[in-house]
């Protein structure tokens, strides 16, 4: 069992990732040198020391995101000035007020600096002090894949036609291909194909981020402020963070890959303060309660994240997102505050009125109006009966 600052290696998503970056590694130095030996050439030489580099890079800052961490809010933490705490929203897990720029995780259990969002594959957060760490590793990981990718391709080429090559080349290295061989080089290109499109992906979400000084909360937060002033004629709002493109980038990207500031206090724009965007979120909080509406269980839903019973289209359709899939009983009242079409996202109070919050199908419940209308009919019908 892994202790201390190696306890969070203890997961299936870095053991994932640990083993997909020594098996592509392993598998590409193995089959290159066979036919670009590094001892041959300068060029072979380069060519395996750029690779294991990338390789190398990639392991390395993967691991620093792991240990390093996202950095945490101090438990029950305060505002230096008690005026502030009215412009701060209140974590009751954390016993604390949550700084600008924090969110809670409940999968971590803490108020995180500058939460971006939790990642399973390095079974932690993506925030204030691991952010670079994250965004380098998704670099280097695309980098190293894409030439691992170029690398097996000319491997398993040169392995199938091995024949042609020993009558018409028969001065350069021969590339032999078994049966293991191969299986092992056509896994590993399908994984660094995987790597290079799903990762590069995401790597072009971090650097969008970084470069807009927005994390994803923070640029959900910028949405539903805008869609909020849509129809109206209040002022638009404006982002407090964005700094411009080089200053931003070189809050989060350094040399020494360490983060600048203490996490809580960060630099604004002329005209905004440390509150502009903690005051439009509590804004937002209390808009999401008014349009909260209650809804009434029917049909009794496990929690399951693969709802087999519920119908293909709430199977085939779940809303795509992480946040928790949430056990309903028959009878019970569900707050529901966001709507899908097969799904609804609400808050249900449990057994000690502990409350929680959750995805679950929409045909488990009904409208509490709907329910107390049908009671209006029916009770209207009985009148009219007992009037005839």
């Amino acid at each position: 069992m892994c202790v201390g600052p190696f306890s969070k290696l203890g997961h299936w998503g870095p053991i994932a990732v640990i083993c997909i970056i020594k098996l592509i590694t392993f598998t590409t130095f193995y089959c290159t040198r066979m036919w670009w030996p590094p001892t041959g050439s300068l060029s072979g030489f380069l060519n395996i020391c750029c690779f294991l580099i990338f390789s190398g890079l990639a392991f390395y800052n993967f691991l620093n995101a792991v240990i390093e961490g996202p950095g945490f809010l101090p438990l029950k933490w305060k505002p230096e000035s008690p005026r502030d705490e009215q412009f701060l929203q209140y974590c009751e897990a954390c016993d604390g007020f949550k700084a600008p720029r924090s969110h809670h995780c409940r999968k971590c259990a803490r108020c995180v600096l500058k939460m971006d969002h939790h990642c399973p594959w390095i079974n932690n957060c993506v925030g204030y002090a691991n952010h670079a760490h994250f965004t380098l590793f998704l670099f280097f990981a695309v980098c190293g894949c894409f030439h691992s990718t170029v690398l097996l391709v000319i491997s398993i080429y040169k392995g199938l036609n091995r024949r042609w090559y020993l009558l018409y080349r028969p001065s350069e290295p021969v590339m032999e291909l078994t049966m293991m061989n191969l299986l092992f080089g056509v896994f590993s290109l399908g994984l660094s194909i995987g790597v290079v499109l799903a990762v590069g992906m995401l790597l072009q979400f971090q650097l969008r981020t970084i470069l807009t000084n927005r994390t994803g909360i923070e640029e959900w937060i910028c949405d539903k402020a805008k869609h909020r002033r849509r129809d109206k004629k209040d002022p638009p709002f404006i982002y407090p963070y964005d700094l411009g493109m080089k200053k931003n980038f070189l809050q989060v990207i350094n040399w020494k890959c360490e983060p600048v500031g203490d996490g809580i206090h960060w630099p604004v724009l002329e005209g905004c303060d440390q509150y502009t965007l903690t005051v439009e979120q509590q804004r937002q909080k209390i808009i999401k309660r008014l349009h909260t509406r209650p809804y009434t269980v029917l049909k009794k839903f496990d929690g399951s994240w693969f709802p087999c019973r519920h119908g293909v289209c709430t199977l085939c359709r779940p809303p795509f997102s992480d946040e928790a899939r949430i056990p309903l009983e028959v009878g019970q009242t569900v707050s529901v505050t966001r709507w899908k079409k097969y799904w609804l996202f609400g808050e249900v109070s449990t057994q000690g009125n502990k409350r929680i919050k959750g995805w679950f199908p929409s045909n488990c419940v009904v409208p509490v109006t709907f329910i107390e209308e049908e009671d209006t009919k029916q009770d209207d019908k009985q009148d009219d009966k007992k009037t005839n």
